[in-house]
């Protein structure tokens, strides 16, 4: 049986609560990714995605300029705009389980966490592509 542990990112980059919602987009944009699971004091607490931020950011009808933007962004934090309730699955699930979750919620991924609620990886729609193309190359 697949399960979600064999084909999770273990590697995980996570961002402070308390950390500025520009740093989150710097870091996303650094690392070319697009979830963040947020650290409350080191313990995983949340996630934010680009989705989350842009939904949060001023449109480019707003009448501030530039500067203001940033500087509204800079004092604003992750907390602000992060789900801090994000869907989670355990290493040891069927992999099968993870996709039908992320498919009946319309998904981009899942947190995976421990019995603790420890953070021990993401499951994203990649993830799972990846699985898809190795499980049907076997055939």
């Amino acid at each position: 049986m697949q399960t979600v542990a064999n084909w999770m990112t273990s590697k995980t980059y996570t961002i402070e609560a308390e950390a500025s919602i520009i740093e989150a987009m710097h870091m996303m944009k650094e690392k070319k990714i697009r979830r963040l699971p947020v650290t409350c004091n080191g313990k995983f607490c949340g996630l934010i995605t680009d989705l989350m931020i842009r939904g949060f950011t001023p449109g480019k009808a707003t009448s501030l300029d530039t500067w203001e933007v940033h500087y509204i962004l800079s004092k604003a934090t992750v907390r602000d705009a992060m789900n801090p309730y994000p869907m989670t699955i355990s290493p040891d699930a069927p992999l099968c389980q993870a996709a039908q979750i992320i498919h009946d919620n319309k998904l981009n991924g899942l947190c995976v966490t421990d019995a603790q609620n420890n953070l021990v990886g993401l499951l994203t729609t990649t993830n799972l592509m990846e699985a898809l193309i190795a499980i049907c190359s076997k055939e």
